[in-house]
């Protein structure tokens, strides 16, 4: 198994940067700044740095407890992770994690589903973006929400934090390293906004084809997550308990 202590240096930084950069291209960190960007009228910068700044926010917040929990209690995880009652239990929420990966996003259910949520969530973010007094705390909760929808299968982010929990760096440089992956995780989306605020006109097709293909592919790339994910337990726990051993 892979783990922080077989990389160090620029190799833990560069498989750490790779991961965020998979994390910056999700609903919450890249599709909604997108739409946000494309609201007719003045670009509203500030709504969009404080969004984004929600998300990174958040996730340095998972990430801190996460990060805390392997540090204080990792030893004790391990040992549990180790009983057989445990790695059956882990078989069994691998597969079910695969078998449920091939209803995730079916075309029937989204033609049932209507707009769904991210049509809600963008009607909420047009409201709170285009209304002259209206409050951020909509906003920033749009952000939380979104964030923490993504957060249990954001299985990049997880990897990271097993990588970064298992490294031979300290606390200090643990928490700057995360704060570093917040920050790569929503800059692809401050590179945009960047960009559309000096060439509004010239990007602004393009990013509306980013965002069509991000929403048509967001429920595939869920999918995808959730049956990797489903695998990776399931063939781990698989392992450690001999079943291939038995078969062959």
């Amino acid at each position: 198994m892979l783990s922080g202590a077989a990389l160090t240096g620029p190799a833990l930084l560069g498989a750490l940067a790779v991961l965020a950069l998979v994390d910056s291209t999700s609903f919450g960190t890249l599709l909604i700044p997108i739409w946000l960007m494309l609201v007719p009228g003045r670009l509203r910068r500030s709504r969009i740095l404080l969004y984004l700044a929600t998300v990174a926010g958040f996730y340095l917040l998972v990430g801190l407890v996460l990060l805390t929990i392997a540090s204080v209690a990792l030893p004790q995880l391990m040992e549990l992770a180790s009983t057989t009652p445990f790695l059956w239990a882990q078989l069994v929420v691998g597969a079910g994690l695969l078998i449920a990966s091939f209803f995730v996003g079916g075309k029937r259910r989204r033609e049932q589903a209507g707009p769904g949520r991210l049509a809600r969530w963008r009607e909420r973010a047009v409201t709170d973006a285009a209304g002259e007094r209206s409050s951020v705390l909509p906003l920033m909760g749009l952000a939380v929400a979104a964030a923490a929808v993504e957060a249990a299968s954001m299985l990049p982010y997880l990897i990271g934090i097993g990588l970064l929990s298992s490294s031979d760096l300290d606390a200090p440089s643990r928490v700057l390293v995360l704060v570093g992956y917040c920050v790569v995780m929503v800059l692809p989306a401050l590179v945009l906004l960047a960009i559309r605020s000096v060439a509004s006109r010239a990007i602004e097709s393009g990013l509306a084809r980013i965002s069509g293909w991000l929403e048509r592919n967001a429920a595939e790339t869920t999918a995808w997550i959730v049956g990797i994910l489903g695998f990776l337990l399931a063939r781990a726990a698989a392992l450690e308990l001999g079943l291939f051993d038995a078969i062959g």
